[in-house]
């Protein structure tokens, strides 16, 4: 036993080569292609307001950091993300300074306040975006066609009047990250092929909006595609500081985020509504973990 040395530390035991740098640059990546999609069918609008959204967000992150005196941790990418996502989350034609205003919300009220990350209970993107819809309604609601900027249409959730390959490729209105389901996927197997993405709220929020579009008659293609489901599924629903981490509790997650969006579309007022189905989700995460959290070997086994 010479020789032997013996370490000892709390759990869990894990080694890994990923960092939250690295999983964050990975998100990055991955939504290029949504970007790239957005800036192909919405031109300069949309690196106005996502570079906008992001710098906006580093630059909230750094300010709030030093003036805590907190060392600044902007280059572990997780601000770039916020900014990123939430810049794709809005219409073509927002001014610029509501996506500054929506990114310094998304930071400072939807994370520092809480500690920073890791500590938020809420997207801080979704934060961001909700003040926005409360804050501006009207040009939160203004949605601009697909190459140009002077026709003003309504969603295809509203019209019903875009066909399915349309819905498919992004040539219709919409939130700039929202439109193009071809992008989306994409950034969803680069998240998958890197380990980062789950495939169980994913699964469970699309298979739950299907499952009721059938049963209440709905157009499941129009359901799927024409608004944000597969934008927030993909990208929203499953980040990890406010999403269950248990197995079972991602699978309950994903259904209540498909439950609550089909309440909203169905019968409330709004035609979408899933920045509110995530984030009252968010709010059950930390009881989601609590009633799935797996029994301790052994626990509960009575001696033969």
């Amino acid at each position: 036993m010479e020789g032997t040395r013996l370490v000892l530390s709390p759990s869990p035991h894990v080694r890994d080569e990923d960092t939250t740098q690295k999983i964050m640059l990975t998100v990055a990546a991955a939504l290029v292609p949504v970007w790239a999609a957005a800036t192909y069918f919405f031109g300069f609008d949309s690196i106005r307001l996502v570079v906008a959204s992001a710098l906006a967000a580093m630059g909230s992150e750094a300010l709030f950091l030093a003036l805590r005196r907190k060392p600044i941790t902007i280059s572990d990418g997780s601000a770039l993300v916020t900014g990123m996502l939430l810049g794709l989350s809005l219409p073509p034609s927002l001014p610029t300074w509501m996506a500054v205003f929506g990114a310094f919300v998304a930071i400072v009220v939807g994370k520092q306040v809480f500690g920073g990350l890791g500590y938020n209970p809420f997207n801080p993107a979704l934060v961001g975006r909700a003040v926005l819809v409360a804050s501006f309604a009207t040009q939160m609601t203004t949605w601009t066609a697909p190459f140009t900027d002077a026709v003003t249409q309504a969603t295809p959730l509203v019209s019903g009047t875009a066909g399915y390959s349309e819905l498919f490729f992004g040539t219709v209105p919409g939130s700039l990250g929202e439109t193009s389901a071809l992008a989306i996927l994409l950034g969803g197997i680069i998240l998958f092929y890197r380990g980062v993405l789950d495939y169980r709220i994913p699964v469970g929020f699309i298979g739950t909006v299907v499952v009721f579009s059938l049963l209440f008659g709905q157009d499941v293609v129009y359901q799927l595609l024409g608004g944000s489901l597969l934008f927030g599924a993909v990208f929203m629903a499953t980040d990890m500081v406010t999403s269950p981490i248990t197995p079972v509790g991602r699978w309950v997650f994903g259904i209540g985020c498909g439950l609550i969006l089909v309440v909203i579309r169905f019968w409330g007022s709004l035609p979408e509504g899933l920045t509110y189905s995530i984030l009252l989700m968010n709010a059950l995460t930390p009881l989601i973990n609590r009633w799935t959290r797996p029994r301790i070997y052994g626990r509960g086994v009575k001696d033969a």
